[in-house]
């Protein structure tokens, strides 16, 4: 399934989104433009901003609007990216130093609440209450979410409180993408709805496809390092299936693992080979595979048009990619 045939049909608008993006983040202090451009530019597919354009674009608008509230929508994931960085102790960021190694926490920080304060800034441009009103909860939403994961012990092995840590943390950016568009669009309430169900669905999905990938080894393929998400101890889907699949003693053994100091290669190679043996990976990919047929179903009650067509695509995609 191939990302750019979507983004293809909406290419010239994001090329406007990319440079507003960057345009709008100079400022007068180098160290606040080095470190949001660092993170801006360091290779994010701008998905979340490409939904915003095709749901407006759905209901016939193409405005002015659009590419504020695809920045808005940018603005917002990064911010949340250099915050989740500084609270995960993150060492990598797609593929390359997390700005908090090079520029320290406390920039990190400072930037992430400076995009903060763009997002609401842009959105008081817009003049929308109804799409004022979705990111604001968009941002509670997310807030909850990094504060639920905060609280829940390593050796949690509950899969319903790990989907309610992605629904609020990552899902919800997704469904408001795309509600918000449908806002600008004009669409009704009953349709306003269904892209706000399927973009929390491919949204689920996609979050759930990231923690699968961060433990196949073919991964390695695309200069991406694997096992991060056990270095940092982050309990996600295929982790929580193994220390309920795997025998007593295995289990036990993942969790001294997780109890180490350090966590080396060796140990994320030892887990990685527990999961292929259980089924792990593939009962993940199995459950995203779920949330992409509901997102599917969301969207079936809309006319039937070319956008309708790309959304599927790109319900498609998540599952298929490899990055």
């Amino acid at each position: 399934m191939n990302l750019s045939h979507v983004l293809e049909h909406v290419a010239d608008d994001l090329v406007h989104v990319e440079a507003a993006i960057i345009q709008n983040i100079q400022t007068d202090i180098p160290l606040l433009t080095n470190v949001a451009e660092y993170i801006l530019r360091s290779g994010g597919k701008r998905l979340r901003p490409a939904l915003v354009l095709l749901s407006a674009k759905m209901f016939g608008y193409t405005g002015e609007n659009t590419i504020r509230a695809a920045q808005v929508v940018e603005y917002l994931h990064t911010a949340t990216l250099l915050h989740d960085d500084v609270v995960d102790h993150a060492d990598m960021r797609r593929s390359q130093q997390a700005a908090r190694n090079i520029w320290g926490n406390e920039a990190s920080v400072v930037v992430g609440d400076y995009l903060f304060s763009m997002v609401f800034h842009m959105l008081t441009q817009l003049r929308n209450l109804e799409v004022l009103d979705v990111m604001a909860q968009t941002t509670k939403l997310m807030a909850k979410g990094e504060l639920l994961q905060l609280a829940r012990a390593y050796d949690s092995v509950d899969e319903q409180e790990y989907l309610d840590i992605i629904f609020n943390k990552t899902a919800c950016l997704f469904a408001s993408a795309v509600k918000m568009g449908a806002s600008l669009g004009g669409a009704s309430a009953e349709d306003k709805q269904r892209l706000y169900d399927y973009g929390m669905s491919i949204g689920i999905a996609f979050q759930i496809v990231d923690d699968a990938l961060d433990y196949m080894k073919g991964r390695a393929r695309t200069g991406k390092s694997i096992g991060i998400d056990l270095q940092e101890r982050k309990v996600t889907l295929p982790l929580i299936h193994l220390l309920k699949h795997a025998p007593v003693e295995e289990q036990q053994r993942v969790r001294a693992i997780l109890k180490e100091s350090e966590i080396t290669q060796d140990h994320v190679h030892e887990v990685i080979a527990l999961m292929e043996h259980h089924g792990s990976i593939p009962y993940s990919l199995q459950v995203a595979e779920k949330y992409v047929d509901e997102a599917k179903s969301a969207l079936a009650p809309l006319p039937s048009s070319q956008i309708k067509t790309l959304l599927t695509e790109v319900a498609e995609f998540i599952v298929f990619r490899d990055f």
